[in-house]
């Protein structure tokens, strides 16, 4: 049990970074340039947790093709959930012009915590290094959407006191995600531990691809700014997986 608590304390990682976007929703004002420039500093480290330390351990597995499908199947996964969101969105608003409402928009927010929580928990039966750094660099990478959710609940007009139990409850994905990763592979053979990992990868991947990338070109004009925050967090990672690996 003492294992666990250790992974249910790093998953809380992931959601503090969505916690500490909603509290900077507060004071200031979500800017487009702002937004853009927290989207490709979190696209960077989200990258960098894929290519730098979850694909190297996870193509060592045997047999290597069960991994690869279980990463396509996690970017599959994404794709279903995102239409289910705008298929919902439909519904609940029909003349929003693909204007997603508050709720939908946390609903994507804590579906992304979910999986960081999976990857952690699913990550920390193996290492306790390897949760400890996939959760630090999930802590940057959630900050953006945090502050999108709390900057478009607060738009809403919804009462300070709500919003700060809307941040709050992002810890409940990411303890689920924790707990359903880890007690589904404590004890299995290294394959299946490492096809759950494949799997929220692909879903990282593709939050990044069709998610982060297109939005924050849409926010702002990219300049030689936004290219050094995408480089700067890919950095930023690489220096976390070097000194805590």
């Amino acid at each position: 049990m003492k294992e666990y608590f250790i992974a249910l304390l790093l998953s809380a990682l992931p959601a503090v970074g969505s916690i500490i976007g909603g509290w900077l929703a507060e004071p200031i004002p979500p800017s487009n340039r702002n937004l853009s420039l927290a989207l490709h500093l979190a696209a960077g480290i989200a990258l960098a947790v894929i290519g730098v330390e979850l694909m190297p351990q996870i193509l060592d597995a045997d047999p290597p093709w069960i991994v690869i499908l279980s990463f396509v199947l996690g970017g599959g996964f994404f794709v279903l959930t995102r239409q289910l969101i705008h298929w919902g969105q439909r519904l609940s608003s029909p003349k929003s012009q693909g204007e997603a409402t508050p709720l939908l928009i946390y609903f994507g927010v804590a579906v992304d915590i979910f999986s960081d929580g999976l990857m952690v928990g699913t990550g920390t039966t193996i290492s306790f290094g390897l949760g400890l750094l996939l959760a630090l660099g999930q802590v940057m990478a959630n900050i953006p959407g945090g502050l999108v959710t709390l900057a478009t609940f607060k738009s809403q007009r919804v009462k300070k006191r709500y919003r700060q139990w809307i941040s709050a409850s992002f810890c409940i994905p990411a303890f689920l995600g924790t707990t359903i990763g880890y007690w589904t592979v404590r004890g299995q053979p290294d394959i299946v531990k490492y096809s759950l990992l494949a799997f929220t990868a692909g879903i990282l991947i593709t939050v990044v691809v069709e998610n982060m990338v297109p939005e924050a070109a849409e926010k702002e004009k990219e300049t030689y700014l936004e290219t050094l925050m995408f480089i700067g967090g890919f950095a930023l990672f690489n220096l976390l997986s070097v000194y805590f690996g």
